[in-house]
């Protein structure tokens, strides 16, 4: 029960580590942001690994495992947070949620890991979720509706090198490690003309808001996979779009149309089946 807690509350300060961000890309550039986000990240990951006897540059951090996990964060978070800026809070969260399907077929495909043919109908069922939000073709179709899609390539391909770390490398580690590719790819897009700006008070504090909320967040989460099993405590990731629904429509007053919903509900249906016969399977082990 700690850790199903500590997970819905990770979700929470999730989701409004997402607010937050929203509210900052309204009056500053995606690249000053991310170079914050990102500097910051660092420098408190850093410290925290420093308290665990850990270094914080190693040659370890070189290793290829690692250098892919970071491209993956870079990729990932560049197309979660211009989803973010770009398209409603609830439509980006819905598609994020595909992100363990996508982590399943990677694992099958990539890491050679047994999967049954009814997680492969779910992972089918979740990517028809995605197509009934994305509605590639439709009138409504926007080409900003890809940006998730590239956050969940990104980060499927973060999740699935972060199996191939060596055991060397500490969590504090790999998490600075990634913040900093993070503030990288905000330096990147400030180079390239994402001109920064004074961001003032009312620009201050939601980037401060979401720093801390994510913060806290990564220890929730981590501390939720440490204490329970894994397989009991991953469908409750899926609050993440409860939580970002009640916000979407009571702070940025969205209305999820009928076609979003369904296709919400098909994306986290089918994690919580695929959640559930993996954790069946581990049992009969």
């Amino acid at each position: 029960m700690r850790a199903i807690v500590l997970m819905v509350v990770s979700m929470a300060l999730f989701a409004l580590e997402d607010m937050f961000l929203k509210l900052a890309l309204a009056r500053q550039p995606l690249g000053q942001v991310l170079l914050i986000l990102g500097v910051v990240g660092a420098v408190i990951f850093a410290r925290l690994a420093a308290r665990e006897g850990q270094r914080v540059l190693t040659p370890a951090l070189a290793s290829p495992a690692l250098l892919a996990r970071n491209i993956g964060e870079m990729i990932g978070t560049w197309g979660f947070v211009t989803a973010l800026a770009t398209i409603p809070l609830t439509t980006a969260t819905a598609v994020f949620q595909a992100i363990p399907l996508a982590v399943t077929m990677a694992a099958a495909l990539v890491l050679g890991e047994t999967v049954g043919w009814r997680r492969w109908l779910a992972v089918g069922t979740g990517f028809m979720g995605m197509l009934l939000i994305i509605r590639p073709g439709g009138a409504d179709f926007s080409a900003a509706l890809l940006w998730p899609l590239l956050a969940v390539a990104g980060l499927t391909v973060r999740d699935i090198a972060t199996r191939r770390i060596p055991d060397g490398i500490g969590t504090m580690q790999v998490a600075s490690s990634g913040m900093g590719s993070v503030a990288l790819l905000g330096l990147i897009l400030v180079l390239a003309g994402d001109a920064p700006v004074w961001p003032g008070p009312a620009g201050a504090w939601p980037i401060a808001a979401a720093t801390v909320c994510g913060i806290a967040g990564y220890w929730a989460i981590t501390a939720a996979m440490r204490v329970g099993e894994v397989s009991a405590v991953t469908p409750f990731r899926y609050m993440r779009l409860v939580f970002a629904l009640v916000i979407g429509t009571t702070v940025f007053a969205e209305r999820p149309d009928a076609l979003t919903l369904a296709g919400s509900g098909l994306i986290v249906g089918s994690g919580l089946y695929a959640a559930w016969r993996e954790r069946k399977r581990q049992r009969k082990r």
